[in-house]
Formats: C-alpha cells, structure tokens, sequence
C-alpha cells in the first residue's frame, strides 16, 4: 500500500460567501496541487471539500497522513463524532449535523484509503498548509472578483 502525505486547507470569505479550498498530496518526492471552490459556501465545506477531493484523486487504496487545520474535520474523525453522527441518522444533541452530503461523500473514501488525521495549527510555519492557504484562497478570489 502507497504512504501519501495530503495537506488541506478551506477558505471562505463572509462565512456564509465565497470560498475555496487547497490540497497538496505528497507521494515519492512528487506534488501535486489541487483546488476548487463555490460560489456561496462555509468555511467547514470548503475544509470538507479538499479533503473529499484529495482523497478522491487517489486511484488506490492508500496509507494516508492528512494534515488538516480544520478542528471542525479531525475532531470529527479522531474523536469518533463521524460515526455517532451516521448511527443517530446524522442529529447531534443541539439539532441536525451540518453538511451530512459531505460527510456520507467522505464515509467511503474513509472505508477505502487507511487515513490518520492530523491536526497542525493554521498560518504557522507550515510549508504546506501555507500552500493549500494561498491555493484555498486564490481561488475564492475567483468568486470575488466575478462580482
């Protein structure tokens, strides 16, 4: 099985506005750069949105170390909120969980690749993260400059 190193980073300006998202995914001294975005979306699906991609990019099961500096994502798998979340038809105690869609996309992508997430704290001296950053964000930019 491939050890893939995967970066993901969400932007989103306005919360709810436009927003991007970055991934940068790391394989024997390879890079390859990823992005997208939408129009009107959340900084959580835009965080959501490059892991979903990144990991769909695979074209096998792999081993995967995902960095992420989204709590809102690596709590969610590493503190098993994801499967609580799935067993109780996608309710949490206070109300409905946001952006199920994407979490049901994510649930498969989790089955096929061996994914360890792994938090790193945001607009720090991380080389990759600060490229999935400037990837997520230029392409918002995108968005805004269409208005």
């Amino acid at each position: 099985m491939k050890n893939i190193t995967i970066y993901t980073d969400g932007a989103c300006s306005g919360n709810p506005g436009p927003g991007g998202w970055g991934a940068v995914l790391l394989y024997g001294g390879k890079k390859r750069e990823m992005s997208g975005g939408e129009a009107m979306t959340t900084n959580n699906r835009m965080e959501l949105m490059g892991v979903i991609a990144a990991l769909s990019a695979l074209t096998e099961p792999c081993e995967v170390m995902l960095y992420t500096d989204s709590k809102y994502v690596s709590d969610a798998i590493n503190k098993n909120w994801l499967q609580a979340w799935a067993r109780n038809k996608w309710k949490r105690k206070d109300g409905p969980v946001k952006n199920p869609e994407l979490w049901q996309t994510l649930i498969p992508l989790l089955e096929r690749h061996r994914v360890n997430f792994v938090w790193v704290k945001g607009h720090a001296e991380n080389e990759y993260n600060n490229r999935c950053d400037e990837l997520a964000v230029e392409y918002r930019l995108r968005f805004e400059r269409e208005k």
